[in-house]
């Protein structure tokens, strides 16, 4: 089992795996966050998901079965019982993906013989374009915390960060002292799958995690507190992706945002807001940990949309398009993009300070 000084590392609670006892499942969960590098959010969902399989399973009196002689046919009637409790086609899909997962594991460490998930049709979904702040947005939101105090500090340099690299609730509350290098100003990352990644960190955001380490060393007891993590609650305990939601939706108010403002807002943001600005495609991709161009490319339907908006309102063959209107936009100044330079300065938020080579 998982212990809990390494749910505390992961930014994991214990209360994660409490769903179920069932020991095929809680192995595959512990898996997912220690091997894997789950989210918490992620780890908790396929727990729920499976849990639910195998409540399926006794309620029809087929858990004998499980989990070696479960048969696809099995698998599609749990997902038909959801389909006619009005579940939406995304929860469908993550169920799938969850079970697909789960004996992907078992077959690959020889505890069954085939996946049946795998031949279970999975609903197409519509690609969400991702919400986003406006850069305006970002700068309310990152000057409501106060600094001159450990939480306010703290608070500061988390969203900072996140904004600044680009990073997953989870890489942040992961860090440790090790992989922060001042210097150079850089992070060392752990992204899904424990994959590494360097990325650099703008003046602001550094700045403003410097002011919260030298609070972090006079304000906790070192005898007392998580000699490795970066981010620490009030106790000297690494902080929780939860927690980091929480603090998120409470400044997102004070700024006059919508609550439901997430770390991954942030994450969104600091994509489209490099891709705007003329980033290349690959470069961002390399920024955010994506494994798949395509993921990235959700993006660009944002910037495409901007384009035609610029288009529309500038270019004088489109004004005959807008004839009919009542009113003629404004012309929109376009932004000239310079070749994309991480170490340059994007925007304010994205800079970073070069050190000159001996």
């Amino acid at each position: 089992m998982l212990a809990a000084n390494d749910f505390w590392r992961k930014g994991y609670t214990l209360s994660t795996l409490s769903r179920t006892n069932q020991p095929d499942i809680l192995e595959f969960l512990n898996y997912l966050a220690l091997e894997r590098n789950m989210s918490e959010h992620t780890v908790r969902n396929y727990g729920v998901d499976l849990a639910q399989f195998h409540a399926h399973l006794v309620d029809n009196g087929m858990v004998a079965d499980f989990p070696e002689k479960v048969s696809h046919h099995q698998i599609r009637s749990f997902m038909a019982e959801f389909g006619e409790k009005g579940a939406s086609r995304q929860t469908v899909a993550r169920k799938i993906a969850a079970l697909r997962s789960f004996y992907k594991y078992l077959n690959r460490n020889g505890r069954v013989d085939s996946n049946p998930a795998r031949v279970v049709h999975t609903p197409k979904l519509e690609k969400k374009i991702p919400t986003f702040l406006t850069i305006s947005m970002m700068e309310r939101l990152l000057a409501t915390p106060e600094g001159g105090t450990f939480i306010g500090s703290r608070d500061k340099a988390i969203l900072e960060l996140i904004y600044s690299a680009g990073l997953r609730s989870f890489e942040l509350v992961g860090l440790d002292h090790d992989d922060i290098d001042l210097e150079r100003r850089v992070l060392r990352l752990r992204g899904k799958g424990m994959k590494e990644r360097i990325n650099p960190v703008g003046r602001y955001a550094m700045t403003a995690l410097e002011e919260y380490l030298h609070f972090k060393t006079t304000h906790h007891d070192r005898a007392r507190f998580d000699p490795n993590a970066v981010f620490l609650n009030f106790r000297g305990q690494r902080l929780t992706t939860r927690s980091v939601r929480r603090m998120l939706s409470h400044y997102a108010a004070l700024a006059g945002l919508p609550t439901d403002v997430s770390p991954h807002t942030l994450r969104h943001s600091f994509a489209t807001h490099l891709l705007q600005r003329g980033a290349d495609l690959r470069v961002v991709q390399e920024l955010l940990g994506h494994e798949n161009i395509s993921t990235t490319q959700i993006y660009t339907h944002i910037t495409a949309a901007d384009m035609q908006r610029i288009y529309s309102a500038s270019h004088p063959r489109a004004e005959q398009q807008m004839s009919d209107n009542v009113t003629t936009p404004e012309p929109v100044p376009v932004p000239v993009a310079a070749p994309f330079d991480p170490a340059a300065s994007i925007t304010p938020r994205f800079q970073v300070v070069k050190h000159k080579t001996a």
